[in-house]
C-alpha cells in the first residue's frame, strides 16, 4: 500500500476518533463522516487523498467501542501506524480487518504529508519522501489471514464455506 500520511499526536482516544454523540448509529458511512471531527475538522477531506494515519503513543485509548476503528476504516483509511495502541483498540481493529502497525521509529520520524509504502507481510515501512525504511514486527500468520479476509467474521464465513 502506498499513500501520503495524516499525522496525529499521543493519546488520541476513542471519543476523539468518533465522538460519543454519534454512537447511536450503526451506519458506517455516517460514522466516517464524523471521524476525527473534534480534533481535525478537515479529516474527511484529508482521508480522500491520504490512506494512512501516523500517530504517537496510546492511539485508541478510552472505551472499548468498535465504532472507532469502524469509523476510521469506513473513512477510507487503509492502515494506522503508531508508537503504541490501546490493547482493546488493537484487537477491535484486527477483528474488522483494519491493519495497525506499532513502530516507534516510523511514528516519530514520518511527518504529515510524507509519502510512504507499507508491506504488511514483511513489516516494512518505506518513507519515500525521506528515503528511509523502518522495520516493524510483521503480523503472525493468523492475524494476517484475518486482515486479508477483511475481518474475523469474513474469515470465519470463508472457512465455513470450504
Amino acid at each position: 500500500m502506498k499513500s501520503t500520511v495524516i499525522k496525529y499526536g499521543d493519546n488520541v482516544d476513542t471519543d476523539v476518533i468518533i465522538p460519543a454523540r454519534y454512537l447511536n448509529t450503526s451506519d458506517h458511512k455516517e460514522l466516517a463522516s464524523h471521524c476525527m471531527e473534534d480534533i481535525d475538522k478537515e479529516f474527511p477531506l484529508k482521508a480522500e487523498k491520504s490512506k494512512i494515519i501516523i500517530a504517537g503513543t496510546n492511539f485508541g485509548c478510552g472505551s472499548s467501542r468498535e465504532h472507532a476503528p469502524i469509523a476510521i476504516k469506513a473513512s477510507g483509511i487503509e492502515c494506522v501506524i503508531a508508537e503504541s495502541f490501546a490493547r482493546i483498540f488493537y484487537r477491535n481493529s484486527i477483528n474488522i480487518g483494519l491493519p495497525i502497525i506499532e513502530c516507534e521509529e516510523a511514528a516519530k520520524d514520518i511527518e504529515d504529508g510524507n509519502e510512504i509504502t507499507i508491506d504488511l507481510k514483511a513489516g516494512t515501512i518505506e518513507n519515500i519522501t525521506k528515503n528511509k525504511t523502518y522495520q516493524a514486527e510483521p503480523f503472525p500468520e493468523f492475524i494476517q489471514e484475518i486482515i486479508d479476509a477483511n475481518g474475523l467474521v469474513n474469515m470465519i464465513k470463508e472457512r465455513m464455506a470450504e
